[in-house]
């Protein structure tokens, strides 16, 4: 009986290849100093990201939005869960964004928590943060890592009518493990169709999505899942590995190596997907600046400007090429 229990009460051992670097460069502190000084957090230090001080020293930084609690229990995740009772500072955008426009960074992350609990599900404190950002800032970009909404067109659309750089929502994992992973009121098909929506109503905003590994999914199923983003022409994802955030969270089943990584990046960008990043610390904000992410959102914007816009595989390979020189 009390093996039974100390074997449920521990964390699988994690192999060698996960292990995250110590914070460092002149950016990253810099940003640190400002962050203290503005009396702004952000999800990359209260989530301690393994890449934060990566990410920071290429100017990128991840913020959360509408307080630390979450309506939603997602199994996966180690955000707080309740009800926050539709409490919010309606000037959280304004203040947010000010901040955020006086900060060295060449890209942002907006994200949030679910707040089934608000009238609009909080579409419109996203909206007014990006507006807000863009108003003061314009050549910063903007992505925002959002909720569901429920499925919502009506919400969606208030977020992509700010027009962030880059709208990204999670896939999460694959159909298969969603009702174990996810609460309830999220779901496979219905994160399908908010990228899907995204595309349909502005078709020059880029769409990201990510996929945990290491959840006892198998190949086939992750492939099923590619093909169905591909489908619903996301342009970027990621894939990072599950690590159990505490002990009452789901064990890990599997630490998938940095090969297989590597080889999901490889199948991803052969499946058409302009940009991949693909590790055991990547997380979904990872290195969102990246030049070619950054690239590839410059160019639509152009394209937009111009009244036209290249099909894929021709944006693909121009992206590319613009790399290499």
């Amino acid at each position: 009986m009390q093996d039974q229990k100390t074997k449920t009460s521990t964390r699988t051992p994690k192999p060698e290849w996960i292990k995250a670097r110590a914070p460092s460069g002149e950016k990253y502190f810099e940003i640190k100093s400002l962050l203290k000084s503005l009396n702004l957090a952000t999800v990359c230090q209260e989530a301690m990201c393994p890449n934060m001080g990566e990410c920071w020293s290429g100017g990128t930084a991840t913020f959360m939005l509408m307080g630390e609690v979450c309506t939603r229990g997602c199994r996966f995740c180690s955000v707080k869960t309740g009800n926050p009772k539709g409490k919010i500072d309606p000037d959280e955008p304004e203040k947010v964004g000010h901040a955020i426009a006086q900060m060295n960074l060449d890209y942002v992350v907006i994200t949030s928590v679910d707040r089934d609990d608000l009238p609009d599900e909080g579409s419109g404190h996203f909206a007014r943060t990006v507006a807000t950002i863009k108003k003061n800032k314009p050549e910063l970009l903007v992505e925002v890592l959002t909720p569901d909404f429920k499925g919502s067109e009506e919400f969606i659309a208030k977020i992509i009518d700010a027009k962030p750089d880059v709208f990204a929502h999670n896939v999460e994992t694959v159909e298969r493990l969603q009702k174990r992973i996810r609460d309830p009121r999220a779901g496979y098909a219905q994160s399908l169709n908010v990228l899907k929506f995204v595309k349909k109503h502005d078709p020059s905003r880029c769409t990201k999505t990510s996929i945990m590994l290491g959840l006892g999914e198998t190949d086939e199923e992750v492939l099923a899942t590619l093909r169905d983003l591909r489908a619903v022409d996301c342009d970027v994802v990621t894939f990072g590995q599950y690590l159990q955030p505490t002990k009452t969270k789901l064990k890990v089943e599997e630490f998938v190596t940095p090969e297989k990584f590597k080889w999901w990046q490889t199948t991803a960008e052969e499946m058409g997907f302009l940009y991949v990043a693909s590790g055991p610390l990547v997380r979904s904000s990872y290195r969102a600046g990246e030049f070619y992410i950054r690239g590839m959102v410059e160019r639509r914007q152009k394209m937009a400007l111009l009244g036209s816009r290249s099909n894929e595989s021709l944006e693909q390979q121009t992206i590319k090429q613009e790399v290499e020189i």
